[in-house]
């Protein structure tokens, strides 16, 4: 896709942090080098202000990466690349029938009619949830655990979706600011949604992680 399109050799190419390795190593693979721009803490798509920001002579394109099922704000990104004759290009995430898409979205309505003491995800018309990513509080990644440890005693799978930043990986790291992208990595945890879930097991999740959400005080 990058080859394709004449980046290389002196081009910088802004990616997100928040996700897979696989973008920025893609971007290495041309030659080019892969700058980090932060994300939007409600989409964890890349932040069309955050990634102005890190627009300078070198930079040749944006790849934009759409989170959990959830579309970032592409049109922005699209202007923000207009202004500075950027390419803009997409990653997407695998297509998902439309009517497991459909259930996935019943039973995250489910949560966020009834889930407390955790971040439900913002609404967003066109959120396929690929993944249903909430907000631990508390402390951030020591409290996010221990909440993930408990629910997983309780029968409750779930997972850190983004356990290190991509900035923060061997042979990529940069010393870049991205508060977003760190607070993100540090507080999600990704609950089950699956079209194959029945109403005990939602249940199940709603009570354990209500339970133990009171439990946890926001920093401050």
């Amino acid at each position: 896709m990058l080859g394709a399109a004449g980046i290389g050799i002196g081009d910088e190419v802004i990616v997100p942090a928040f996700g897979n390795i696989e973008v920025a190593e893609a971007v290495t693979l041309t030659g080019a080098t892969p700058v980090f721009a932060d994300i939007d803490p409600a989409t964890y798509c890349l932040d069309p202000v955050a990634v102005e920001a890190m627009v300078s002579p070198q930079t040749a394109a944006v790849v934009v990466v759409h989170r959990f099922g959830r579309p970032a704000d592409v049109a922005v990104l699209h202007e923000v690349g207009q202004r500075h004759g950027l390419l803009v290009l997409e990653q997407g995430e695998s297509e998902t029938p439309y009517a497991e898409v459909a259930q996935r979205r019943e039973r995250a309505a489910y949560l966020d009619r009834r889930l407390r003491g955790v971040r439900t995800p913002e609404a967003c018309g066109g959120h396929t949830y690929q993944q249903y990513v909430v907000r631990v509080p508390g402390n951030g990644r020591p409290d996010r655990d221990a909440f993930a440890r408990a629910l997983r005693a309780k029968g409750v799978e779930c997972r850190v979706p983004v356990k290190t930043p991509v900035h923060r990986v061997p042979g990529l790291r940069r010393d870049v600011c991205l508060p977003e992208t760190e607070r993100a990595a540090d507080e999600t945890l990704s609950l089950p949604v699956d079209a194959s879930l029945t109403k005990r097991e939602m249940n199940r999740i709603v009570s354990a992680c209500n339970a133990l959400g009171g439990l946890l005080q926001p920093a401050f």
